[in-house]
């Protein structure tokens, strides 16, 4: 009795001394969710604080569009490069306008080719830049869903080790099964850290994508709409 509870005592149960402790599977499992969470973290900070820019600047690039300067205007003070998703789609607009045949002998079909033409290449830049800002979000759903199995795997390869060390030394004290159940237990811990906060961010990321996407989509259209009635005049 007091043999065992001199084992216990010697015991390092702090979380460094069971992963010091812990098999080499175990060690790997949860190596590999300390680097999902680090990489899931990292997008995570990366996504928040690029939404946070772009919907400022979306902001402010809204405010002068819509004060009644001319577009031409706006469009020198935009440059050639633009500097966020919205800013893509008006140079986009303009490029396409400034290369079509305007002229007052255009019937009303072709000023709605042109019209058309105009719109779909502001569509593809708007699916361009809408692609490039969902780049990694998928990882968080990955992590999300497969971290807490890559615990659970650690847990079932720690138990099945306390049951070895108990046959191998055919005592079933605490002593024995303690280390290789804490490192069981661990596991699964590291593995829901892992993926709980990959969950959240992800469906509020991708809710806050949703809708900065649909505030590109309604500039779009009332882009289009303001290029349609400027082609007419002409």
């Amino acid at each position: 009795m007091n043999e065992a509870l001199t084992l216990t005592d010697s015991l390092d149960v702090s979380i460094w001394g069971l992963i010091l402790q812990a098999d080499i599977v175990v060690r790997l499992v949860m190596f590999i969710l300390l680097l999902l969470s680090i990489i899931s973290w990292s997008i995570i900070f990366e996504k928040y604080t690029r939404l946070r820019r772009l919907n400022r600047k979306a902001e402010s690039f809204e405010n002068e569009f819509w004060s009644g300067m001319n577009i031409e205007k706006i469009h020198k003070n935009v440059g050639n490069n633009s500097s966020h998703p919205m800013e893509a789609i008006f140079l986009s607009g303009m490029k396409e306008l400034n290369n079509s045949p305007l002229s007052k002998n255009l019937s009303a079909v072709d000023n709605q080719i042109i019209g058309n033409r105009i719109e779909k290449r502001m569509l593809t830049t708007l699916n361009k830049e809408v692609e490039v800002l969902e780049k990694n979000i998928s990882f968080l759903a990955t992590t999300g869903s497969a971290a807490p199995f890559i615990g659970l795997f650690g847990t079932v390869w720690g138990i099945m080790n306390s049951f070895q060390s108990i046959a191998t030394a055919k005592n079933t004290s605490l002593t024995i099964v303690a280390p290789g159940i804490a490192e069981a237990l661990l596991a699964t811990a590291m593995g829901l850290l892992a993926a709980i906060p990959a969950v959240i961010a992800y469906n509020r990321i991708a809710a806050d994508m949703n809708r900065y996407s649909g505030r590109l989509e309604i500039f779009l259209n009332d882009f289009s709409s303001i290029l349609s009635r400027h082609i007419n005049k002409k």
